[in-house]
């Protein structure tokens, strides 16, 4: 664990230091939805109905635009050798990457997601689940994209082939994500929504980091 933290406060202060990556997240979320009254029209009703599709869309998209460069500088500067080969498992490395990479894109997209949400005229009552569903998705999200990023390590337009890789498996998330919001909507429980949510990310938890890890070792080699 002392590794765990130690790793995971050098990659919060990398991304603090360089923050190229959270402004184009924060900025993509932000113009995106924005944009969308523009697009559909100031329809109270209409963009209330969709509201939980296009901020859940978003989050995902501009949680993608920085998992291309999550192993990529590393690689340039000899980082990842020295932890492949050093005395430290490198599940404890892609973990504490993955953490940070959730602080860096994900948690400023859960802040930003209700104040944001008012420029798409969602019931101030939907907040709450649109904030809970968004903590227990999010997770996944990185936990997912790390293995496309550790599989497209080294190819040409992995900008382009990691997407790709990794959408389908955001298909459960995003169902699951936008229906908690749908079922407060309409005065359900939406428990069992949250416990799959959560269901996804436990798993992604466990296979994740496995799985990145040894397409990293697999790269190095």
């Amino acid at each position: 664990m002392r590794e765990f933290f130690i790793l995971l406060q050098h990659n919060l202060e990398m991304s603090i230091k360089y923050r190229g990556s959270v402004t184009t997240v924060v900025g993509f979320f932000t113009i995106t939805i924005m944009l969308f009254p523009f697009g559909v029209g100031p329809e109270p009703g209409i963009l209330a109905r969709i509201a939980p599709g296009i901020i859940w869309v978003t989050a995902l998209f501009s949680s993608l635009l920085s998992l291309d460069q999550l192993f990529a500088e590393d690689v340039k500067d000899g980082t990842l050798d020295a932890y492949i080969t050093a005395n430290i498992p490198i599940s404890v490395y892609v973990l504490a990457k993955i953490t940070a990479h959730w602080f860096a894109a994900n948690l400023p997209i859960i802040i930003l997601a209700p104040i944001l949400a008012l420029t798409l005229q969602m019931h101030y009552s939907l907040y709450p689940s649109l904030v809970i569903a968004l903590c227990l998705g999010t997770p996944a999200m990185s936990l997912i994209g790390s293995v496309g990023a550790a599989l497209t390590i080294g190819t040409r337009r992995n900008g382009v082939l990691m997407p790709l890789l990794v959408l389908p498996l955001y298909i459960p998330t995003l169902i699951f994500g936008v229906g908690a919001v749908d079922t407060a909507s309409m005065g359900f429980a939406n428990t069992n929504i949250y416990a799959a949510l959560a269901g996804i990310s436990l798993i992604a938890a466990g296979l994740a980091p496995w799985a990145t890890a040894t397409a990293l070792r697999t790269f190095n080699e």
